[in-house]
């Protein structure tokens, strides 16, 4: 048992006693000693025993199950964040809906608007574009000019016949393109694990294994992992080639990617790049 305040009773007790009758719909009654919710109250809420909940706080039961953890979190009124952290201290996985998520929440938003001129793109747990800013549209192409579902750096790098996304234009060349062509499919199947029920992914996924047979080759290879940054050369048609670092952040609660693209400080790459965002004025779809 944890002697720091961390374990899961004491964070229940520090729940339980933050949460005032009135914010659940019970009355305050007579005067109490602390403003938050008796056992008795937060037990007769979640539905349990009051002595199975004194074992939990008390560090005598640890590991309730699913269903209690669930009861437990609504009654206390957690968070998401919070509802996961108590299912994690009790030894469970966090409830998941198993879908990908392509919503930007508001303070990656931020991060996004304080990037300044930078390449920035957006893509899903599937590698799916979500977002773009302008100084993206201008390096790379519109990527409006395409459907969204074709908007896939997955589909891009590995081409099925009858599916274009952008691979007849697309106007990237990797510095190690096996490399990279790895990590893609490696990150991949990462997702399928914690997506396996998404049907985008999942035919993401089957689509490519039937029609590239690179893909189909990398993918029986097993490997998982994440994206890191590599180094690319974009051909740009008013500037010529620029050599660009590409760096992948990810967001650890939605798997969206943050796709950033810079050139060296005082190279002639820096200054083509500056050129080439200079040159165009492609507005990027709002987060």
């Amino acid at each position: 048992m944890s002697t720091d305040g961390t374990d899961l009773g004491a964070t229940i007790r520090s729940w339980r006693d933050r949460l005032t009758p009135e914010a659940v719909g019970l009355p305050a009654g007579r005067v109490r000693r602390a403003a938050g919710l008796r056992r008795e109250e937060l037990a007769e809420l979640a539905g349990v025993s009051v002595d199975y909940l004194v074992r939990l706080e008390q560090g005598r039961a640890t590991t309730p199950s699913p269903q209690v953890a669930g009861a437990l979190a609504r009654a206390l009124r957690l968070t998401d964040g919070e509802r996961d952290h108590l299912y994690r201290l009790a030894g469970l996985q966090p409830p998941f809906d198993g879908r990908i998520c392509d919503h930007i929440p508001a303070g990656m938003r931020r991060v996004l608007t304080r990037l300044g001129d930078a390449p920035v793109a957006v893509f899903a747990a599937d590698w799916r574009l979500v977002w773009w800013n302008r100084s993206w549209a201008a390096v790379l192409g519109d990527p409006s000019r395409v459907a969204p579902d074709e908007r896939s750096l997955v589909r891009s790098r590995f081409p099925v016949a009858g599916h274009r996304g952008w691979a007849a234009d697309w106007p990237v060349v990797v510095a190690n393109a096996e490399a990279s062509d790895r990590a893609i499919v490696s990150d991949l199947r990462r997702a399928s694990a914690r997506y396996p029920d998404d049907p985008r992914l999942t035919g993401l996924i089957r689509r490519t294994l039937d029609g590239n047979a690179h893909f189909a080759r990398i993918w029986a290879d097993g490997a998982v992992g994440r994206h890191p940054e590599d180094r690319k050369t974009v051909r740009h048609p008013g500037v010529g080639p620029i050599t660009i670092d590409c760096d992948v952040l990810a967001d650890g609660d939605t798997d969206l990617k943050i796709v950033i693209f810079t050139a060296a400080p005082g190279s002639a790459d820096e200054s083509k790049l500056a050129r080439a965002l200079t040159a165009h004025t492609v507005l990027p779809p709002a987060p």
